[in-house]
């Protein structure tokens, strides 16, 4: 899946598809009009979200109904209601900090250093991907994450309860139990990094769509990085 793909803008219109069969199997000027309106809109990648967007759709209606989500520029990923993040499928709701791929190389580091890690947190959860991703990696593992946005951890939920996994709201170390003190494995924390200053330079998807507390770092960056440290 196209990570941060060119912003759409929100004056793009909106494509007129015809009516019949579904989605699944709609016919090439369908698709062709998805394609166009995806590329007037700046989507970089038109023709690879028009296959995910038409594969998503349902009916003719929920085919136009997502185009114009992603015409109006939110992210491809909550379009969709899921993301691509280390061979699994992570399920995104809008709001929610969208998992980046590159982030996968946390997780190939941490599996690579604690191979034989039973007890895993996950902290600045987002959706929850790296404790996710890790648990799959690691086998059956304790896996615990946290995030300070109720969002998130209502999102982080639905991605990790079928591992077995909890997930805690609150501030960093504060939302964990106190019972893992001296039994954490692996600590995994994709924080916010972006500077204050800079947030307004972020793509839009990320600068409109995600929660800014999932992305602004502070001064230079380094803010909460520092306290979990």
């Amino acid at each position: 899946m196209p990570e941060l793909p060119t912003s759409p803008s929100s004056s793009a219109s909106s494509p007129s598809f015809p009516s019949g069969p579904a989605a699944r199997s709609s016919s090439p000027a369908s698709r062709a009009a998805v394609v166009a309106a995806l590329r007037t809109a700046g989507c970089v990648f038109a023709e690879d979200e028009a296959e995910l967007i038409l594969a998503a759709a349902r009916t003719p209606e929920e085919l136009a109904a997502l185009v114009d989500r992603r015409v109006a520029g939110l992210p491809l990923e909550q379009v969709l209601g899921w993301a691509e993040f280390f061979g699994l499928r992570i399920l995104v709701e809008p709001g929610v900090f969208v998992p980046r791929r590159r982030t996968e190389f946390l997780v190939e580091q941490a599996v690579a250093q604690a191979g034989d890690a039973r007890v895993v947190v996950d902290l600045c959860c987002g959706s929850g991907a790296v404790g996710a991703a890790l648990a799959a990696a690691l086998g059956p593992v304790e896996l615990h994450a946290a995030d300070i946005d109720p969002a998130a951890v209502r999102c982080a939920r639905r991605n990790i309860a079928s591992l077995g996994g909890r997930v805690h709201s609150g501030d960093l170390f504060e939302a964990l139990p106190a019972g893992l003190r001296g039994r954490v494995d692996v600590l995994a924390a994709n924080v916010p990094y972006v500077p204050t200053g800079e947030v307004g330079l972020l793509p839009s998807e990320a600068r409109d769509h995600e929660p800014p507390v999932a992305l602004d770092g502070g001064a230079d960056g380094l803010d909460v990085l520092r306290r979990v440290t």
